[in-house]
């Protein structure tokens, strides 16, 4: 019965990440679970239409602890994350990271999952000029808090395994990561990658892997999962667009610098994001291994299975 299912209380239930997990629990009828989604507003359209689809959709403010309290209470788990691109603010991220690990402590969740990313001051540290330093302690300002706040969740001894994501390929639909005209009219996929490979996945299967880490229980608590669905190099995403698309996408390595001097909201974040990718390449793919990924999620996409089914959603510039 329904009600004889634990609990999993889904932190930006209307997001990407938040989103692809209810449906990955909502599509398991006959599984443990059932989906809470907690969403600031219950009675916007995508509220509206996770409670059709079977979700209970409660209220909540990632900057309001006591809201959060009484959105996990009762609930087996809870998948946590922060949303930086909707503030760009490192601080206020590790704010909201304090909230949900307390809020989690309080009701007393058994198991959370934390969506989060590298600390690359680890590897850059601020004093180290190769990249520069952003907003006055960061080098990756929208990996380095979430790195930051996983020790928010030990403090509290809160029972939590951190998800290590990727690049969503659907940030070529909706981010403005995809083909770009260059200046002699030609399409070119721009990253300053070289010739690494970038660890990268559809945001759906990010849900599917944390439903897998939910379904199994104890054995990731305490753990760091890393997931990828394939690890390609600029050249080769651009070789399997083309390919998928019927025309030329080619590869156009810029120097980071010049990423960071695009002037888009973020671009020097992104172009140090990816000079780290780049820098420390073996470091980041050998945390996102794909034969793991792939015995959490046995149908995890690979990127020419994404095109598929979205190469026709891929804006191209006129």
């Amino acid at each position: 019965m329904a009600e004889q299912k634990n609990v999993i209380a889904v932190v930006g239930a209307t997001g990407a990440q938040g989103g692809g997990l209810v449906r990955a629990i909502l599509a398991d009828r006959d599984g443990p679970f059932r989906a809470r989604a907690l969403t600031r507003n219950p009675d916007s359209e995508k509220g509206k239409a996770l409670a059709a689809a079977g979700a209970e959709v409660v209220g909540a403010d990632l900057d309001d602890e006591r809201s959060l309290e009484r959105a996990f209470a009762g609930a087996y788990g809870a998948f946590c994350l922060t949303n930086f691109w909707e503030h760009f603010s490192p601080e206020k991220e590790v704010a909201q990271a304090a909230n949900m690990a307390k809020a989690a402590k309080a009701a007393k969740v058994q198991h959370v999952i934390w969506s989060t990313l590298e600390d690359t001051r680890r590897w850059v540290p601020l004093s180290d000029d190769r990249m520069p330093t952003l907003q006055g302690k960061y080098k990756v300002p929208h990996f380095d808090a979430k790195g930051e706040a996983d020790e928010l969740f030990r403090r509290e001894g809160v029972p939590t395994t951190l998800l290590l994501t990727s690049f969503y390929w659907d940030n070529f639909i909706h981010f403005g990561s995809g083909p770009q005209r260059m200046p002699d009219g030609s399409l070119a996929l721009v990253f300053p990658m070289d010739d690494r490979k970038l660890p990268a996945i559809a945001v759906d299967d990010i849900g599917k892997a944390a439903y897998a880490v939910f379904k199994r229980g104890k054995e990731f608590i305490g753990k760091t999962v890393g997931i990828a669905g394939d690890h390609l190099s600029g050249a080769e995403m651009a070789d399997a667009m083309s390919r998928a698309l019927g025309q030329k996408i080619g590869y156009a390595n810029v120097p980071p610098d010049v990423y960071r001097g695009f002037g888009f909201p973020g671009a020097d974040d992104l172009g140090n994001m990816f000079q780290f990718k780049r820098d420390f390449n073996d470091d980041f793919r050998g945390a996102r291994d794909l034969g793991f990924a792939r015995s959490l999620v046995p149908d995890m996409q690979t990127f020419e299975q994404w095109l598929a089914r979205h190469k026709s959603e891929i804006p191209i510039p006129a």
